[in-house]
Order: C-alpha cells, then sequence, then structure tokens
C-alpha cells in the first residue's frame, strides 16, 4: 500500500477482491466503497472507484453484476473505462455486461453512444444486452435534451440513478401508467419511465395508490422480456412492500424463469426478510441448481437478517472511518 493510499479503502478493497470472503461481506464492503466513491472527492473517490474495478475478475457473476451497477451509481465519469472494457468482453456473463451497459446510461457517459449504438445494433448479440444499450442511449440523450430542462419530474423518495427518470408528474392515474408499463408498442424507455412514476406512486406505502401501484407493477412479470421483468423485481426491492411478496415469491420458484429475473426476485425478498414467511421461502433456493440464484438467496438471507437489526445502512465501513462518512 502507497503511503498516500486510504486506509479504509485499501481494507474494503480487500475484503471485496478476495474469493475467500463470505460473499455477503464482499456485498457490504462493495457498498461502502460506492459511498466513498460517491461522497468523496479526487483521489479518494478515484481510489474507491479503482478498488470496485478490481473485483471485475471474480467469477462470480452475481458479484460482477453488482460492481457494475455501483460503478455507475457513482456519477463519476472515471467509472466509464471500466464499464465499457466489461461490455466490449463478449466472454463476459450477459447479465454482467447488460449491468454495464445500464451503468454507462446511469453516467450520462455521452462518450459511450457509439459503443452501446454498437452493441444495440450486434448481430447475435444477447437481446438483455441489445436492449439495455437501447434505454441507455435513450436515457443519455434525454438527459442532455431540452426535453429534460422543460420537465417537472416529482422528487423521488429514492436517492438510486435508475435506468430511465419517472415520468413528469401529471394527471395520469396509476391505472393509465399501467396501460402505458404494458404496452410493447411504445419505445422501452417509455415504458421504464411508466414503471419508475408507478414506483413513486407505491412509495411511502401510507398512500392510497400504492397497493394498486405494486399490483399493476407486478403485471409487469408477464411481459416478454427477461430485461423487463428483471426490473421489475428490482423496483419491488426498492418498495420493500409486503404487497409484492407474492409476485416476488412465484418469480423465484418458477425454474423456467430466467436467472436474472430469479436473483433480483430473491434479492428483493430479502429486502422484505421482517415479513413473515419469507427467510423460510429463500431457504428453499440455497441449493438451487443455478449459480447466480443460489448467492442472491445467500445475500438476501444476510439483508433480511440486517432488516432485522435495525442497522442504519447495509453496508460494512471500518471503523478507521469517519463517522460523517
Amino acid at each position: 500500500m502507497s503511503p498516500s493510499s486510504d486506509i479504509t479503502i485499501a481494507s474494503l478493497r480487500e475484503s471485496l477482491c478476495s474469493e475467500d470472503t463470505h460473499l455477503p461481506v464482499r456485498f457490504r464492503a462493495l457498498f461502502s466503497l460506492k459511498h466513498l466513491a460517491k461522497h468523496s472527492e479526487g483521489p479518494k473517490a478515484l481510489e474507491a472507484i479503482d478498488a470496485i474495478a478490481a473485483a471485475l475478475s471474480s467469477p462470480s457473476a452475481l458479484l460482477k453484476h453488482e460492481l457494475a451497477y455501483c460503478l455507475g451509481q457513482t456519477g463519476n465519469l472515471a467509472a466509464a473505462t471500466s464499464l465499457r472494457e466489461t461490455l466490449e468482453d463478449l466472454q463476459e456473463d450477459p447479465m454482467v455486461r447488460h449491468e454495464a451497459a445500464e451503468a454507462l446510461g446511469a453516467l450520462g457517459d455521452q462518450e459511450s453512444l457509439d459503443l452501446l449504438r454498437r452493441f444495440r445494433d450486434r448481430e447475435g448479440e444477447s437481446v438483455a444486452v441489445k436492449e439495455t444499450c437501447e434505454i441507455a442511449i435513450d436515457r443519455i440523450e434525454w438527459e442532455n435534451s431540452a426535453e429534460r430542462k422543460a420537465e417537472k419530474l416529482k422528487q423521488s423518495d429514492f436517492a438510486s440513478v435508475d435506468p430511465a427518470p419517472p415520468l413528469p408528474e401529471t394527471e395520469e392515474s396509476v391505472e393509465q401508467l399501467g396501460k402505458t408499463l404494458m404496452d410493447t408498442s411504445k419505445p422501452l424507455f417509455l415504458r421504464y419511465r411508466a414503471m419508475f412514476a408507478l414506483r413513486d406512486l407505491a412509495s411511502p406505502p401510507s398512500l392510497p395508490t400504492a397497493v394498486p401501484a405494486v399490483k399493476a407493477l407486478a403485471e409487469g412479470f408477464k411481459d416478454t422480456s427477461a430485461l423487463f421483468r428483471h426490473e421489475i423485481a428490482f423496483v419491488f426491492g426498492q418498495l420493500s412492500h409486503p404487497a409484492s411478496i407474492p409476485a416476488l415469491t412465484d418469480a423465484l420458484s418458477n425454474p423456467n424463469e430466467a436467472s436474472m429475473v430469479r436473483h433480483e426476485a430473491a434479492e428483493a425478498l430479502g429486502s422484505l426478510g421482517d415479513e413473515e414467511g419469507v427467510e423460510d421461502t429463500l431457504k428453499k433456493f440455497l441449493d438451487d441448481p443455478e449459480r447466480v440464484v443460489r448467492e442472491s438467496v445467500i445475500v438476501a438471507l444476510d439483508m433480511a437478517e440486517y432488516e432485522r437489526s435495525n442497522t442504519v445502512e447495509y453496508a460494512l465501513i471500518p471503523e478507521t472511518t469517519p463517522a460523517s462518512a
């Protein structure tokens, strides 16, 4: 370790990159590094980003997909180089490559537009990667458009940078948004905007629109796109609304469902781990044939334990970290 290295980041990097470290501990280290990358400045932020990217050599597709997601959430264009390399690696798991493309969209990286167009149009490309590139292109173009400046967006309860912004605050009802969500004649980007508008109508859970919005979102599991279904599960993980448990359980329990959807359903159930029966459901899949599902269940059960502990943040920041970090 060089004299200028941050002790906390070096410690977190060691935990994240070690294949001998228990997977939930690696995830907690990752979320800590994401926090430091997003809220630090200068060399410290770059060091945290580099620490996250260093783990992209792991054999775990689940971990690598989460690494790509976190790099996109940093808001720092320094993360783009590793993400582009991941998207271009045709030997990489499509779930990881899709997440890299989505992360480039989250960064609003205009320099990646040509690359994203290339993989959107590439013959023989994974459908999930093609669809993600399409949405990422639309998001980057929207971010830099006059339309973006004119829109009045409702303040969301969620701090995440999403694949698409919610539709502007309008008089549209849950029913109308649900129709847009499921209208396959519309661009995916628009349907995603309806998805995130419905999410915001389901938070906080006391809103009169919450349960109807959750039910409208659950219809998304009927869509033919695995990418779309996986995003519905991700949104349910953000909401942690008990009304989503039946739909998430069905998705996880379906052996014919795409692993990227089942894994996201497992993690979403982890966020609901204090609800009756959820832990028992998750434990049934600890020996699932799909590695990404097995690993997601391990992480989800750890999340469930955290939900019961009332810990402020699901992360593992060593005591050397300042209290404000």
